[in-house]
C-alpha cells in the first residue's frame, strides 16, 4: 500500500508541476500563449486515453511489481526532460509523450490493490492510494515555492529545476518499487530482486486465504482477459454511471487545480507566494478525505459519501463565481480553499461504489481502466474551460463547472435509489428461497404470507455485490 502511494505522489508530482510554472513566467519563456497551454495540457489526458486500456492489459499480463515499476521509471524521464522545452511544438510533444507514460499506472494501482484486500477495506484503502495524489497535489506547490526561488541558478529559470528535481525523484522512487513491489500472491517477490520473499509461507496462506473467502473470484485470474469480458463490462450500465460521474466531478477539477495558483495570484498575491497559499486547500482535504472513507468504510454509506462529495464540490464553484465580483481578497481566497478541500475525494469513493458493481477481477480490472479513462477524457474537455478571454474572474469558467457537477450530481442521486431498489428486490429473492428450503413457503405461496414473516438476516443493509450470487456464493 505505502509503495502505490509513493507511486501516485510521484505521478501527480511530474503531471501537477507544470500548474506551478505558470507562476514562473514559464508561458512568456517558453513562448506559449494561455490556449496553446490548454492545447498541451489536452494532449496529456489524450496520451493517458489512449493507451489506458492497453496498458492495464499489459499489467494484467506481466504483473503489476514489473510494469508498474517500469512505467514510474519511464515518466520520470520524460518529466525530467520538460526542463529542456523551448517552445510550443516542444511542449506539446512531452505533455503527450508524459500522458502516454503515466498511462495506466492509477488504475493498474487500483486493480492492484483490489487483489491484496476484501471488498469492505476497498474504500479505505483506495483513499490511502489517493491520499498520494492529494498530497503530491499540496505539496508539490509547497515544494514550487522553494525551488521556483532558484531562477538565476546556472543561468536557468526556476520552473527548470522544477522539472529536473522533481523528475529525478520520481525515477529514484522507480528503484524503490523495483526492488519491495511483490507481482501477485503466486509471485510474492519484487522485479530487482527476484531470490527475496517478501512474505512467508504463512503470512502468504493468510493473506490469500482471507481475499479469497471475501471474494472466490479473485482466485480465477486467467492470463489475459477474454472478449467475453470485454462485453460483460461494456454492457454494464451501472459502470457507465460511475464513469458519467467521474466525467462530471474530474473535468472541472482538473482545470480548477491547474489554474488555482494563477487565479490566487490573480486576487493581488506576489507570485510564487500564490504558489504557497494555493497549497492550503489541498492539505485540508486530506482529513477530509480521510473522515468520509470512514464513514463509507465504517457504515457502508458509499453513495451517500459519493453524492455528499458532489454536492460540496458544486457549492465551492458557486461560492467563487459569486465571490469574485466582490473584490475582497480573502473572501476570494476561502472560496479557492473550500474548492481545494472538496473537489477530489467524491472520486476514490465513486471509484470504490463502481467496484461492487463488478462480479469478477476481469471485470473489475477493465472498470477500473474505464473509470480512469474517463478521469482523463474529463481532462480533455476540462483543459479548455478556463481560457485567456475568461480571465482573471472567469465567470464563463465557473458558470461551466456549475451545469457539469449538476448533472453529476443528478446521476449520482439516481444511481442511489437504483441501488436502494436492486438491494430490495434482491433480499426479496432471497428470503423467497430461504423460505422455501424451510418448508415455510409452498411452491404455489397458498397462504401469501411467508415472504412477510421471513427474517431479513439483516440483507437490507448489505452492498449489491454481497448480495450477488455470482460475486459471492450463498453459504
Amino acid at each position: 500500500m505505502p509503495l502505490l502511494t509513493l507511486g501516485f505522489f510521484c505521478l501527480q508530482l511530474d503531471r501537477g508541476n507544470i500548474a506551478n510554472a505558470l507562476t514562473d513566467n514559464f508561458m512568456e519563456d517558453v513562448g506559449v500563449t494561455q490556449n496553446q497551454f490548454n492545447v498541451g495540457q489536452q494532449m496529456l489526458s489524450l496520451g493517458i486515453v489512449l493507451f489506458e486500456i492497453p496498458s492495464n492489459m499489459i499489467l494484467y499480463r506481466v504483473g503489476p511489481g514489473k510494469w508498474l515499476t517500469l512505467q514510474l521509471f519511464l515518466f520520470g524521464t520524460v518529466s525530467t526532460f520538460q526542463a529542456f522545452q523551448n517552445n510550443y511544438g516542444s511542449f506539446v510533444a512531452t505533455r503527450f509523450l508524459l500522458g502516454i507514460t503515466e498511462s495506466g499506472f492509477i488504475p493498474g494501482g487500483l486493480w492492484t490493490l483490489s487483489t491484496w484486500y476484501t471488498r469492505k477495506e476497498t474504500a479505505k484503502r483506495v483513499m490511502f492510494f489517493y491520499f498520494g495524489n492529494q498530497f503530491g497535489q499540496a505539496s508539490s506547490k509547497l515544494l514550487a515555492y522553494g525551488i521556483l526561488h532558484m531562477r538565476g541558478v546556472g543561468d536557468k529559470a526556476g520552473w527548470f529545476w522544477l522539472f529536473v528535481l522533481m523528475g529525478a525523484f520520481t525515477v529514484l522512487s522507480g528503484v524503490v518499487l523495483g526492488c519491495c513491489l511483490p507481482d501477485s500472491f503466486k509471485n510474492p517477490r519484487s522485479t530487482f530482486l527476484p531470490n527475496v520473499k517478501i512474505f512467508n509461507e504463512r503470512e502468504l496462506h493468510i493473506l490469500q486465504t482471507r481475499v479469497l473467502l471475501d471474494d472466490p473470484m479473485k482466485g480465477k485470474k486467467k492470463k489475459k482477459i477474454g472478449l467475453g469480458a470485454f462485453k460483460k463490462a461494456f454492457s454494464n450500465w451501472r459502470l457507465w454511471v460511475h464513469v458519467i460521474i467521474t466525467l462530471s466531478n474530474n473535468g472541472p477539477q482538473r482545470a480548477f487545480d491547474t489554474y488555482s495558483p494563477s487565479i490566487v495570484k490573480s486576487f493581488g498575491f506576489e507570485g510564487l507566494t500564490s504558489n504557497a497559499l494555493a497549497s492550503v486547500g489541498l492539505f485540508l482535504q486530506i482529513p477530509v478525505s480521510w473522515s468520509f472513507s470512514y464513514v463509507s468504510d465504517r457504515f457502508n454509506k458509499r453513495p451517500e459519501t459519493v453524492i455528499a462529495g458532489l454536492s460540496m464540490h458544486l457549492l465551492g464553484y458557486v461560492f467563487n463565481r459569486i465571490f469574485t465580483e466582490l473584490g475582497r481578497r480573502g473572501v476570494s481566497y476561502f472560496g479557492v480553499v473550500w474548492t481545494q478541500t472538496f473537489g477530489t475525494f467524491s472520486h476514490p469513493l465513486n471509484i470504490a461504489w463502481m467496484s461492487l458493481a463488478c462480479d469478477d477481477s476481469e471485470e473489475r480490472a477493465l472498470a477500473m481502466a474505464m473509470v480512469i479513462m474517463g478521469a482523463n477524457i474529463a481532462g480533455i474537455y476540462g483543459a479548455q474551460i478556463f481560457r485567456s478571454d475568461d480571465k482573471p474572474k472567469y465567470r464563463r469558467g465557473f458558470t461551466i463547472n456549475i451545469v457539469v457537477l449538476a448533472i453529476g450530481l443528478a446521476l449520482a442521486v439516481l444511481r442511489f435509489f437504483d441501488d436502494k431498489i436492486w438491494r430490495r428486490s434482491k433480499v426479496a429473492e432471497i428470503q423467497q428461497q430461504l423460505a422455501r428450503e424451510n418448508g415455510d413457503v409452498s411452491d404455489d405461496k397458498s397462504d401469501g404470507q411467508g415472504e412477510n414473516h421471513t427474517p431479513t438476516l439483516g440483507l437490507e443493509k448489505t452492498s449489491p455485490a454481497e448480495l450477488n450470487p455470482i460475486a459471492k456464493p450463498t453459504q
